[in-house]
């Protein structure tokens, strides 16, 4: 697929619609919430992943003995916001065949800088061949691909410049990668499986619960069952809140400046620390909970922007605010125990499908409301179910959600993952908690469906101008720093 110049209204790309949902695509909990590495899943968890991809494909092909020099090409919002991202040291560890979920995240720095310096990359840490980085890894900047704004272009030629491989990737965000044969048909994931209760609307899944008296988690836990036993099911999901944890627990104990060169102060640890000191404050101060939700939510921004490990959720830009309200869930409501992170788990998934199916969850696409916005939608109806709600109150809470953060922008200062996102996520798990407990004092009934609003998050994201959608041409990256991020060095 080839490139085009950016137009001056936007990128160039068609939107990403499913086709055929029950025959040609079957999304689990799991691709929604995967384990990775920050600063974004779109930048950095899906570009290592087509990388990886793209050494796979030689080797299974018998190829990889041939290649003698592999180029990365990053297009639109990858090329532009990459640097910061840290798109390209993402690209050559999964050159090198690392893994999100696995990498060794402190030894990332002292990997990366051996292969600039050095000249040598290991192709699926097998086959050594040169490498130069101004030659070989290429950020275009004002070049965008057709179907989608975060596309990539890998090449691998042998020892006299020949093509031996070329392949065309998709980073369509929530670490979610797609090849140019699954574009050229529209949709995200080819998967024939046939799940138990297939759903492509909320008046769909509402409609299956009340059908068979079941809450949105029981039905996600029989479709899950497709891939996984029930039990694999439920320590699969553990595991992801063992991670989350792991993460604030980091967040809290790190203090320092955030790498990147806006001198960004992490705060998670301080806010510790003064909540720490004062406990009694819970008696004077009911809204004191608050303090607390915002610290779990900061603690795992600040991990992801420092490039630590943590759970897409369902992106890397909107990690905290699952996590935070989770927290909130555990710690604050009296009824709270493991079989509730499940649910909670399970129920978050279900709506983020919906967004995933329906508009999209990549803030280079539809802004900042794909990501904060969905992210939000997602905790508030999980927060309903868990703390009693029916399938009826679970849908407004996430209709709430996401109705009051439409419109909302995607312009990173300086490319990075720190303003306004950081902050951005507290108060986005703060708006989650009041979304579920505006839904739980009604009986379900609201004007305005959850399948409207995200209808309208999507028709939102095709009006908002490019500038808008984590290119940091626009809004506070440009009115804070006063010079676009594609001309500064992140």
């Amino acid at each position: 697929m080839t490139a085009e110049t950016e137009p001056d209204c936007g990128y160039a790309h068609r939107n990403i619609l499913v086709k055929g949902f029950e025959s040609k695509m079957a999304i689990s909990t799991f691709d929604l919430f995967s384990v990775g590495i920050g600063p974004s899943s779109s930048h950095t968890v899906g570009p290592m992943r087509a990388a990886g991809q793209f050494v796979s494909s030689l080797a299974e092909s018998g190829r990889l003995a041939d290649v003698a020099r592999v180029q990365a090409e990053m297009f639109g919002s990858l090329g532009a916001t990459g640097k910061g991202h840290g798109t390209g040291k993402a690209v050559l560890l999964g050159l090198e065949g690392e893994h999100p979920e696995t990498v060794d995240v402190p030894a990332i720095a002292e990997r990366v800088k051996a292969i600039r310096e050095g000249g040598i990359i290991t192709l699926l840490a097998q086959h050594p061949i040169a490498f130069n980085d101004e030659r070989d890894m290429i950020l275009h900047r004002k070049k965008a691909l057709k179907f989608h704004p975060n596309g990539m272009l890998f090449s691998a030629f042998d020892s006299r410049g020949e093509t031996v491989s070329q392949k065309t990737y998709y980073s369509v965000g929530g670490g979610f990668v797609v090849d140019e044969s699954a574009a050229d048909q529209g949709y995200l994931i080819e998967d024939s499986s046939a799940v138990a209760y297939p759903f492509k609307s909320g008046a769909e899944l509402l409609s299956l619960c009340e059908e068979h008296d079941m809450s949105i988690s029981q039905l996600m836990m029989e479709n899950e069952k497709t891939w996984r036993t029930e039990q694999e099911v439920r320590d699969d999901l553990l595991h992801l809140w063992s991670v989350m944890q792991s993460c604030v627990a980091n967040g809290i104990s790190n203090s320092g400046i955030l790498p990147g060169g806006l001198q960004v102060r992490r705060r998670a640890a301080e806010l510790h620390q003064k909540l720490l000191s004062r406990p009694e404050a819970a008696m004077s101060d009911p809204l004191s909970v608050l303090d607390w939700v915002t610290l779990y939510a900061l603690a795992v921004n600040e991990e992801n922007a420092a490039g630590g490990r943590i759970v897409t959720a369902p992106t890397n830009g909107a990690a905290g605010i699952i996590p935070a309200v989770l927290h909130y869930y555990m710690r604050f409501v009296p009824t709270a125990n493991a079989d509730g992170v499940v649910r909670f788990l399970l129920t978050a998934a279900a709506i983020g499908m919906l967004y995933k199916m329906n508009a999209s969850i990549s803030g280079a696409e539809v802004g900042c409301q794909g990501e904060v916005g969905s992210a939000c939608s997602m905790a508030a109806g999980a927060l309903a179910e868990v703390m009693g709600g029916t399938p009826a109150q679970v849908e407004n809470a996430a209709e709430i959600g996401m109705e009051h953060n439409l419109g909302l922008t995607c312009d990173p200062i300086g490319g990075l993952v720190q303003v306004p996102c950081i902050e951005r996520n507290a108060m986005g798990s703060v708006k989650a908690i009041h979304a579920a407990r505006i839904a739980l004092r009604g009986d379900g009934a609201h004007f305005v469906s959850l399948d409207k609003v995200i209808q309208t998050m999507r028709k939102t994201g095709q009006d908002m101008h490019v500038r808008y959608k984590e290119t940091s041409r626009g809004g506070l990256a440009t009115h804070v720093l006063e010079v676009p991020v594609n001309i500064i060095e992140c």
